[in-house]
């Protein structure tokens, strides 16, 4: 069975790249988020480090989360531990950035807004479709609003339509937006114009510094979230007939109840 994370650094230990890995368009799986957990504990530690990547294997970051897991019976289970990774890269003691091409979707367009930034390919889009599956995605909910405004952010949670990362650029959350070929070298010119030069001591408490009112937000809002989506509306039968639509591959048959 493929590992759903591979970890490599380059030759100075500055940096660490951790690539997702699944099948299925690297869909955000419990064993994926205990191993992205664990990989950021092992690089915690290093005095040296400049940036951390994640970036999906194949043609796309992420088609989101697995909707299996988001069952009733196993949700309750999956998000608290999705969101612990949502915290700890928040509190990564280096930056980090989200290398995306293709599509960025759901948990992992979720993923790529808890990154300092976000390194995209000319085609790549981003979407926040689960409201199509009568749910809402709680750590996007807080994240996307803050760093994008509330407007944008509403928009792209509400409707759940597929956004350009030229439009995200023009929005100021992608950082850097290249030639699909071309996205690696595009990445390696940046790391070396803005953070290879600099003190890793000084990132990592120039990240912290950046990131102190994000992660107080997302601390206060982000577990009442939590709740609002395992307690209300997965109580709900909506909640519960779009994952079951989606599984048996038809159209739901909503009751707005």
């Amino acid at each position: 069975m493929t590992q759903p994370l591979g970890v490599a650094f380059n030759a100075d230990r500055t940096r660490a790249a951790f690539n997702i890995h699944h099948p299925k368009g690297n869909i955000i799986t419990a064993d994926l988020v205990t191993a992205l957990r664990a990989a950021l504990e092992s690089v915690a530690e290093n005095p040296h480090l400049k940036l951390i990547t994640i970036e999906g294997a194949g043609a796309d970051f992420s088609f989101g989360a697995s909707i299996p897991e988001h069952a009733p019976g196993q949700i309750g289970r999956v998000l608290p531990e999705m969101h612990a990774l949502i915290y700890e890269l928040l509190e990564t003691p280096a930056p980090t950035a989200a290398v995306v091409r293709g599509r960025c979707f759901g948990g992992g367009f979720e993923l790529a807004l808890a990154c300092d930034f976000i390194l995209a390919a000319e085609g790549a889009s981003f979407a926040l479709p689960e409201i199509a599956l009568g749910v809402f995605p709680p750590a996007a909910s807080v994240l996307l609003p803050l760093r994008v405004g509330h407007a944008r952010g509403t928009r792209s949670i509400l409707t759940g339509a597929a956004v350009p990362a030229a439009d995200w650029m023009h929005a100021g959350l992608v950082e850097v937006l290249a030639a699909s070929g071309a996205l690696h070298e595009a990445v390696e010119r940046w790391f070396a114009t803005h953070l290879a030069p600099r003190s890793a001591a000084a990132l990592r408490y120039a990240a912290a510094a950046a990131r102190m009112s994000l992660v107080a937000q997302v601390r206060d809002a982000l577990p009442k979230l939590e709740r609002l989506y395992l307690d209300d509306l997965m109580r709900t039968e909506d909640a519960v007939e779009g994952i079951d639509a989606f599984l048996a591959r038809r159209t739901p048959s909503w009751t707005d109840r």
